[in-house]
């Protein structure tokens, strides 16, 4: 590190004087992306509650599965609008999550529709909701990309 001095004659850093490079995953656009995910936090558990609570007997698996995404949602908002390193790591490791998810749940359901006889969130890459579980992640992964932290 370059070392510099001041009026007195002592040494400082210079990396010291720079201004710290603020977190900025949460400003402008990115507060777009975490109500996406808040809105889709709300509905995936009110969907994955009503069908717990009514139809688990009928399709276990898929009632699971929506559960499952709502956590995702949840975990993926809150650590989207939560500045600093580790909460980066989080969002990154939820949205990579639901990027998985929508993408083998969404093929499987594709592929052996009687595995999911009742739908998830992510059944056939979310066709049920406007395909936007499928392009949510991307989107997400590219802001994360953009802004991550130094």
């Amino acid at each position: 590190m370059k070392e510099e001095h001041n009026v007195t004659g002592t040494e400082t850093n210079s990396a010291s004087q720079q201004p710290q490079q603020k977190d900025t995953r949460n400003t402008g656009p990115g507060r777009l992306l975490i109500a996406v995910y808040a809105v889709f936090a709300l509905s995936a558990t009110a969907r994955a509650g009503y069908q717990i609570a009514t139809k688990f007997a009928e399709a276990p698996l898929a009632h699971i599965l929506s559960a499952f995404a709502a956590v995702v949602y949840i975990v993926a908002t809150i650590s989207l609008a939560k500045p600093g390193r580790t909460w980066f790591k989080v969002s990154v490791a939820a949205v990579l999550t639901e990027l998985i998810g929508v993408l083998v749940v969404g093929a499987i359901s594709l592929f052996d529709p009687v595995a999911f006889p009742h739908d998830t969130v992510w059944s056939l890459f979310g066709r049920g909701y406007g395909f936007v579980p499928l392009v949510l992640p991307i989107l997400g992964l590219l802001w994360l990309n953009k802004r991550r932290p130094s």
